[in-house]
């Protein structure tokens, strides 16, 4: 999860959270099948209105849902996979396009639940999403499913997760660019360019895209008003009525724990549990939270040189001290000469620097990132290109997943847009400083992104949530977390007077990802409501 303040993609793109780690162990965890049987039956279950229920909306917190195979809900292999999880079922909620208007016009919510292995010891419902904005809910608790199998998780809880509006299984999705469109914008360095022609240029991609996600999405601009975390976090309390849960347990990951706090002080009542990992502060506006990124993936990458340097192989040689340049030298000359991939395509500067973002999400991917970098001295680009693919949800046949799209799409409802010259300038030579092995030296711009060009406004911002009569909560937080930095943790902890776990590691998000010291803690709370001791913290493995 993070921001995004210019047109340039290093701002834009490298702030998104895509299909990286939570979600890439997800679809790694599911693909065998898991001991995959038959799908069950359809089966209706209906529960009568569960807690207080706003004005208008008794017919959606009401309804009932039918649960069957969750192969027709599948848009992408990767969601094939993941959904051949054991016992996995699927089913639609019904939800107000706008809450404004709960009498005109319904979209769907795609849902994934694998029940409680211990029909006996049930606890309830436990709602998961894994973050972007515009990750598959869906994915994640499939995989989570499987990975907790064994434990008390999933022995006394329902493991729910549900695609957010306009995403994956919902519907309608949010649509922006074409798999062409989006091959040739990934191949566009155009972005490098801060001259004023440059800087026209890209705004008028910026304003063409903007222009593209109203028309091409269905419902077109009352859509994309009524997409961001606003609106997902009344649809979560449908959803947890109509589960017949009279309190949500609710588990988020990255800017799932935006959606989290929002919930929280929207229906701080409705709250049984939270356990928000890999946090976004609260109160950080958009330069803040880019820079504050910069900051964690700067860190990540001299955790990564240091790690290179100790080793024979080294694609950036051994001086720890002289990686940045080394990586720079090796990458910047793909601005105006891009290398061949064997697929056809070649390998632009924003792809080599996407693959290596992607790589610094979780220590597992360092070595295939060396090997890349290796390949790359020998203008060989595949390494690099197939790290950009799994952070850009490119299959292997061409097609992208829609996460790029909506991350777009929500981001520029769920926070005030930025239009001055002057910050965007500031917040690119910011986060330069705080990251630069991603300066691509040349002169920044100070090109608008889409958001300044976006046909509705934003529908939430920043600030200090108001959580009175919330029960206690669990945030995690990564003390080398590239994307969502420590500090986001401790300040979110304190903003709605949650225990903090700190967990010393380099990578993004942690609980039930292995790291049993994490995963007790997290666990205790979620069946017991034990909270750690101050101070608390937790290793590696």
């Amino acid at each position: 999860m993070s921001t995004h303040v210019s047109a340039r993609s290093r701002a834009r793109r490298f702030a998104a959270i895509t299909l990286s780690g939570l979600l890439a162990a997800t679809v790694a965890a599911c693909s065998s099948g898991e001991g995959r049987t038959q799908p069950p039956p359809p089966a209706t279950e209906s529960h009568a209105p569960t807690g207080q229920v706003p004005a208008g909306l008794e017919k959606f917190y009401g309804q009932s849902l039918t649960w069957a195979d969750c192969a027709p809900y599948a848009t992408s292999d990767d969601a094939k996979a993941a959904f051949r999880v054991k016992d996995a079922q699927c089913a639609r909620l019904t939800v107000p396009l706008d809450y404004a208007k709960p009498e005109g016009d319904s979209i769907t919510l795609g849902l994934l639940r694998r029940k409680a292995l211990e029909t006996d010891e049930r606890i309830g419902a436990l709602v998961v999403n894994p973050g972007g904005p515009g990750a598959s809910g869906m994915q994640a608790a499939a995989g989570l499913a499987s990975r907790t199998a064994t434990n008390e998780l999933g022995k006394r809880f329902d493991m729910v997760g549900f695609d957010p509006r306009g995403i994956g299984a919902s519907q309608p999705q949010i649509r922006c660019l074409s798999d062409a469109e989006r091959d040739a914008d990934r191949a566009d360095d155009s972005e490098t360019d801060g001259s004023p022609e440059g800087v026209k240029k890209q705004e008028t991609e910026s304003q063409d895209f903007a222009a593209k996600c109203a028309e091409r999405t269905e419902h077109g601009a009352a859509m994309l008003a009524n997409l961001g975390t606003r609106d997902v976090v009344k649809d979560m309390d449908i959803l947890r009525s109509v589960l017949g849960e009279p309190k949500l347990s609710y588990l988020g990951y990255s800017y799932g724990t935006r959606i989290g706090s929002a919930y929280a002080e929207a229906f701080p009542a409705n709250v049984r549990a939270l356990v928000l990992d890999g946090a976004v502060d609260p109160e950080q506006d958009a330069v803040e939270s880019l820079v504050a990124q910069g900051q964690g993936f700067g860190k990540a990458f001299g955790e990564f040189s240091n790690w290179c340097a100790a080793r024979e192989d080294c694609a950036l040689g051994r001086d720890a001290a002289g990686v940045t340049k080394a990586f720079q030298d090796l990458v910047r000359p793909l601005i105006d000469f891009p290398v061949p991939v064997s697929d056809g395509r070649k390998l632009s500067y924003e792809d080599a620097t996407t693959g290596v973002i992607q790589a610094l999400y979780q220590e597992d991917l360092w070595e295939p990132l060396n090997s890349a970098l290796n390949d790359l001295k020998r203008q060989r680009g595949d390494g690099l290109e197939k790290l950009a693919d799994l952070y850009n949800e490119r299959g292997a046949d061409g097609r992208y997943g829609t996460t790029q799209d909506a991350f777009v799409a929500i981001r520029c409802v769920d926070d005030p847009r930025v239009t001055d010259p002057a910050k965007i300038l500031d917040a690119q030579k910011r986060y330069a400083e705080a990251a630069p092995f991603l300066d691509d030296g040349r002169p920044d711009g100070s090109a608008r992104d889409a958001c300044a060009f976006w046909p509705v406004p934003n529908t939430s911002e920043p600030h200090q949530p108001n959580v009175e009569g919330l029960p206690k909560t669990l945030v995690i937080s990564t003390t080398n977390d590239p994307a969502t930095p420590y500090q986001a943790g401790v300040n979110l902890a304190k903003a709605i007077k949650g225990a903090l776990l700190t967990f010393e590691g380099n990578q993004h998000t942690v609980f039930l990802q292995g790291v049993s010291c994490v995963d007790r803690i997290g666990i205790d709370y979620l069946v017991n409501g034990a909270l750690p001791d101050e101070g608390t913290r937790c290793a590696a493995k």
